[in-house]
């Protein structure tokens, strides 16, 4: 499932983002680099209301923002690392560390829940935030989560 939501060509390691807009501005671009057809304006403007709603700033060092788009075509998801923290406005009031960015089309709500459950087994994978921080390239993110999801897998 990750691994179909977060290709390598979704992955940056180095965000350079310093505060949240420049961060969702930041991972946007990146979205709209693997499927073209979706409308910037429109879907920075769904992530910041779904935010204004309540941070996605869930876990210490972690944020999962996340909206529904009407141009995304199913799925599509980022992951963003930043080495230096992103003012966030986290629940914890500290410093995001690693983003996991996803769009939804509106007809996905039933994948949408399920995706955000899944998300829940592997924000609790063992270390994963001080693993992935760790990480060099977009290739050594994309095998550290595809091998959480497999543990994850086993698990069930």
């Amino acid at each position: 499932m990750f691994s179909e939501i977060f290709p390598v060509s979704n992955i940056v390691v180095d965000l350079e983002s310093e505060d949240k807009d420049e961060l969702f501005e930041e991972m946007v671009e990146v979205l709209v680099s693997a499927q073209p057809g979706i409308d910037r304006a429109e879907a920075l403007a769904a992530l910041k209301e779904r935010e204004s709603k309540m941070t996605t700033g869930i876990m210490p060092g972690i944020a999962v923002p996340h909206a529904i788009s009407s141009t995304v075509d199913g799925v599509v998801g980022a992951i963003g690392i930043s080495r230096n923290g992103i003012d966030y406005g986290s629940l914890d009031n500290r410093p995001v560390h690693i983003v996991f960015m996803l769009l939804f089309a509106p007809k996905e709500t039933e994948r949408h829940l399920q995706i955000m459950k899944h998300f829940a087994g592997l924000l609790q994978c063992q270390n994963l935030c001080s693993d992935l921080i760790q990480k060099k390239s977009a290739s050594e993110v994309y095998d550290l989560i595809c091998a959480c999801e497999e543990e994850m897998e086993k698990n069930f």
